[in-house]
């Protein structure tokens, strides 16, 4: 019989295991849909900050997607992602009140 004290071990360890085979998956951009003139960081920030927005109202209506395709790539991605963590819904007041 396994220790208690390995059961959190064990779960952190599949966990692990679990996350990593899926950042193994590499998600491509096909290189014709990159294009300079494309939405980069800025747009990036700013499509990241209005994702919830732009969620709900992708769901009525196919104009409007939460992700610009194409974009040109890497730093698209990152403002992307600066917007949503940083700026957006990520963006929290993460102060917990205790007793």
């Amino acid at each position: 019989m396994m220790n208690r004290t390995r059961i959190p071990l064990v779960r952190l360890g599949v966990l692990a295991t679990l996350a990593l085979s899926l950042a193994a998956c590499v998600a491509e951009q096909s290189g014709n849909a990159v294009n300079a003139t494309a939405p980069g960081f800025l747009q990036g920030v700013w499509h990241g900050f209005i994702f919830p927005v732009a969620w709900i109202v992708s769901l009525f209506t196919d104009d409007i997607a939460v992700y610009a395709v194409p974009n040109n790539g890497g730093w698209y991605d990152f403002g992307y992602f600066i917007g949503i963590c940083f700026l957006g819904v990520g963006a929290r007041n993460s102060k917990r009140r205790g007793p």
